[in-house]
């Protein structure tokens, strides 16, 4: 996008990292992903609210860990959203799971995203796609009633043309 276009910023979702890296694309078998992602992180494009980074620490494997570690310049500090993530939890009392026994990255992530003008990335479905849904609300279902574009880690492949 050369021609003065801005580019688009991802406002990333822990799962999407746990989801690359630890279940569908390891990085061993994916080397060209990981080096895709970093041409992202070094434009600014791919960011994780602090919130992620911190649900990464407390579920991700040493891996993932070291990875998000390695690239500081990733996460966007808790403060820079805060507020718009909190409003949008009280839009939307049912993104929060009511069994979650810490603060979820949900809203920080659709706040990050609309505070930056930019794409919600998740691997999460719409409550309308699940069987037994634990709550009324997910990503995508918010994102939708707020008007922001939310796709999944396959769909940013698709909109960044990368091929492997």
């Amino acid at each position: 996008m050369s021609d003065g276009t801005p580019k688009t910023i991802y406002a990333v979702d822990t799962n999407v990292v746990m989801d690359w890296q630890a279940r569908y694309f390891p990085t061993d078998v994916f080397p060209s992903l990981v080096s895709s992602v970093d041409a992202l992180i070094g434009e600014g494009r791919w960011l994780l609210p602090e919130i992620v980074i911190e649900e990464l620490n407390a579920v991700g494997t040493a891996e993932v860990i070291a990875w998000a570690k390695a690239r500081p310049a990733i996460t966007v500090p808790l403060s820079e959203v805060l507020g718009e993530a909190l409003a949008i939890q009280n839009r939307f009392p049912g993104l929060k799971d009511p069994k979650a026994e810490f603060e979820e990255a949900d809203a920080y992530v659709i706040a990050l995203a609309k505070l930056r003008n930019g794409v919600v990335v998740t691997q999460e479905t719409p409550a309308s796609e699940k069987r037994n849904p634990k709550r009324t609300h997910f990503i995508p279902d918010v994102c939708r009633e707020l008007g922001l574009p939310c796709i999944s880690l396959l769909g940013l492949m698709r909109r960044e043309n990368w091929k492997f």
